[in-house]
């Protein structure tokens, strides 16, 4: 049997240190990992298929990553989930079992995952003869401050013990972990959980004018309710969500609409 190929890839761009963590935990499973991630960032960019071209080409470029000797890497200018698409071509070596998205700096959890480029890229891949696995660390804030310092080992060591298990599941799985920012022993425990109803985070007008508006991010302080992925992180635990991307909803359309000749002459 073949070793599986991996794509390692983020929207938090090339240079994140928790795409190095997340792609050395790939490794150290001896698995063929290739590393393809936006040349910056492309967060909330969900599973747009945003490129930068030129005269026609997708511009990427060859890098190299720390402690990633021997790992191909590339900086793409292009979101995570068109990444993924090239990845599938087999523009980066041969198309990936499995894609590994993050480990992203800030959580994505409840159903503003929706918006998430992270969990787009491992969406992406599931609909696309691969899995996904989408690994986020829920750094307070999304700060870019003291990056380096942040519990990146927590998630890997998680996603690390998912990889085997994740391999070994159909085409078209996808999981959202989400690693609170804390030490292996400082966890509360790892469960698996459902969505909650909003995310952490909502849009709220700061401003208005006449030929304008600003807009804010803040806290989201509605009541979600308990054990769903968000509750769960906030009482310290991990959690993993298996996820689906878009389908056929179960809701039968009336007749009345379904009309024959379709429209009126």
């Amino acid at each position: 049997m073949s070793t599986p190929r991996v794509l390692v890839t983020n929207d938090d761009g090339i240079d994140a240190p928790g795409l190095r963590h997340l792609a050395h935990a790939a490794v150290g499973h001896g698995l063929d990992v290739v590393v393809a991630a936006p040349r910056t960032e492309q967060s909330a960019m969900s599973a747009a298929l945003a490129v930068v071209t030129d005269g026609g080409r997708v511009v990427l470029e060859r890098t190299t990553l720390d402690g990633l000797d021997g790992v191909p890497a590339f900086a793409v200018a292009a979101a995570p989930a068109y990444i993924v698409l090239l990845a599938g071509l087999g523009v980066f070596g041969p198309a990936p079992d499995l894609v590994l998205s993050g480990t992203n700096r800030g959580a994505n959890a409840g159903h503003l995952i929706l918006h998430s480029g992270t969990v787009g890229a491992a969406l992406t891949a599931a609909i696309n003869d691969s899995r996904g696995l989408a690994v986020s660390l829920d750094v307070p804030g999304a700060t870019r401050s003291g990056q380096e310092s942040r519990h990146w080992d927590t998630a890997t060591r998680l996603a690390a013990r998912i990889i085997p298990w994740l391999l070994e599941q159909p085409v078209g799985t996808a999981l959202n972990l989400n690693v609170p920012d804390r030490a292996p022993d400082d966890l509360a425990g790892f469960r698996q959980a459902v969505l909650a109803p909003y995310g952490q985070t909502h849009l709220v007008i700061r401003e208005t004018g006449e030929s304008f508006v600003r807009i804010a991010v803040q806290e989201n302080d509605r009541d979600q309710g308990p054990d769903n992925d968000l509750a769960l992180l906030r009482a310290g635990y991990a959690t993993l969500t298996p996820i689906r991307s878009a389908g056929d909803a179960d809701l039968t359309v009336p007749s009345s609409l379904l009309l024959e000749p379709p429209l009126p002459h």
